[in-house]
């Protein structure tokens, strides 16, 4: 007898920074997507500076800042990523939480060249379209 264990993570603004709408039709850019919530919640999760060191590379600050901004947790998030970033503990403290801590149970994520809204229910946002959505 065996038994599944799933674990898996709700919708973090991490998540949101690599997904688009680029897949919908008459769509350019479709990034970044903007990102409502009606209802989040913050978790204790463990720092870990190499992780977040390794992630920046990959990670549109701009959209990251955006993101957080609209959901009313951007807190100490300078606007602009600094150029010592890496070495600045508080700097990289913020995006630990922004990035990780931050979960979005119940909201709304939207296509910023369509308006197509794709809602996120129980942390999980549904990016679905129909066929002649594509």
């Amino acid at each position: 007898m065996y038994t599944l264990v799933v674990f898996y993570d709700l919708m973090k603004l991490l998540t949101h920074n690599f997904l688009s709408s680029r897949f919908l039709k008459n769509v350019n850019n479709g990034y970044p997507l903007i990102v409502r919530s009606n209802q989040k919640e913050i978790k204790d999760v463990e720092f870990n500076a190499t992780f977040v060191k390794n992630m920046m590379p990959k990670v549109d600050y701009a959209s990251l800042y955006f993101a957080a901004q609209s959901i009313d947790e951007a807190g100490k998030m300078p606007e602009t990523l600094p150029e010592d970033w890496e070495t600045n503990v508080t700097v990289l403290e913020e995006l630990h939480r922004v990035m990780l801590c931050i979960e979005i149970i119940d909201g709304e994520l939207e296509c910023p060249d369509t308006g197509r809204k794709f809602p996120i229910k129980d942390g999980i946002p549904n990016l679905l379209v129909s066929e002649n959505e594509v």
